[in-house]
């Protein structure tokens, strides 16, 4: 995955969330150099979008949501 300044790798768990099928996911990586962890989860939404929320260990997080260009 990369997001901004932000890359690493998930480790990716499949599940449900509130009924639907969801993906939830810790990941390790890098952000400018810097070591960095965290979590986040993914799920179908409405319209056919992903919609999750992803966080950064001791830090942001932040709230996506993805459509098929």
């Amino acid at each position: 995955m990369a997001f901004g300044a932000l890359k690493g790798f998930l480790d990716v768990r499949y599940g449900t969330r509130d009924g639907s099928a969801c993906a939830e996911f810790p990941w390790q990586g890098h952000d400018e150099d810097d070591p960095s962890c965290g979590r986040g989860w993914a799920t179908i939404g409405t319209a056919g979008r992903l919609v999750g929320h992803f966080y950064i260990h001791n830090g942001d997080d932040s709230a996506f949501v993805c459509e098929r260009g």
